[in-house]
């Protein structure tokens, strides 16, 4: 399995700043889909963890 780290605390798949999703999409967030920054990419796999109320 990859170590692929993740910072974003509120998703789902964050472990202990790691993904464990299976498998993720990335995607470009601007209109022709060519980027040389990561600011202009979004991780699609994002599924916001439930809050226990």
């Amino acid at each position: 399995m990859s170590m692929i780290k993740c910072n974003v605390e509120e998703c789902h798949y964050n472990q202990s700043e790691f993904c464990q999703a299976s498998t993720i999409h990335v995607k470009s967030r601007v209109p022709d889909h060519m980027t040389s920054i990561s600011d202009d990419t979004a991780c699609e796999t994002f599924i916001p963890k439930t809050t226990k109320k």
